[in-house]
């Protein structure tokens, strides 16, 4: 059962013939959606835990789930720091029996509204090394374009921190897009392939593991933003 994920099934069959003017109204437009009580606390707790391992170049992983991908990054770059994000403290706090070894210790994990975490950031003038939006909710309905990260109102702001951004996906126009928002944001052409982890242990997400599994094809964006 576990190589059971079906496909992206969506009615569009290239980029959304409303991103352009999406992504261009949430760049001239402020963005004041007032923040969760929640989600400062998390970002005070994160900073605050950064800061006291010696503040190491920072990695964002936004929307870790259960926080495998927070682990690899950790291990994979042991001289930065990763604070893991996600709305759901069920799937943070989940058990982590799958993880072998020892964990590293240059991450934490925090329940927050990513949409506020960014912001915060940003507001505090604190920008990441690396970014990494590892296979999000494709939204792929039609209708649904404005809950794509790319095109929703807080993008502009993402861009503007800057680093090396990663988005991962197994729908190859949710890359497409994501790379077109990018660039019309940031004015530098990203780098879009597809992504073939060299076997299953190279996986980063129990979602990229199980897509590849299915035999999905998995798609890549990555680029290098000046923080602004």
């Amino acid at each position: 059962m576990f190589a059971n994920s079906r496909t992206v099934g969506s009615a569009q069959t290239g980029p959304h013939e409303k991103l352009a003017d999406l992504v261009s109204r949430h760049r001239d437009a402020a963005f004041r959606k007032p923040l969760a009580a929640y989600s400062a606390a998390a970002f005070d707790a994160a900073i605050a835990a950064w800061r006291s391992a010696g503040a190491a170049p920072l990695i964002i992983d936004a929307g870790c789930g259960v926080g495998e991908s927070t682990l690899r990054l950790a291990s994979q770059f042991p001289d930065h720091f990763v604070v893991g994000i996600d709305q759901s403290e069920s799937r943070i706090v989940r058990g982590k029996d799958w993880w072998d070894g020892e964990w590293p210790e240059n991450f934490v994990w925090v329940r927050a509204d990513l949409v506020d975490f960014w912001r915060q950031l940003y507001d505090a003038g604190i920008r990441p090394a690396r970014h990494y939006i590892l296979y999000p909710n494709p939204w792929p309905k039609i209708g649904q374009l404005s809950r794509r990260w790319h095109a929703h109102a807080v993008f502009p702001t993402v861009v503007a921190l800057g680093g090396v951004l990663e988005c991962r996906s197994n729908w190859d126009i949710y890359i497409e897009e994501f790379a077109l928002a990018a660039e019309w944001l940031s004015g530098v052409s990203p780098e879009v392939e597809a992504w073939v982890p060299k076997d299953s242990a190279a996986t980063m997400t129990p979602f990229e593991r199980k897509y590849l599994a299915s035999g999905h094809t998995l798609h890549r964006c990555v680029v290098t933003l000046a923080p602004r």
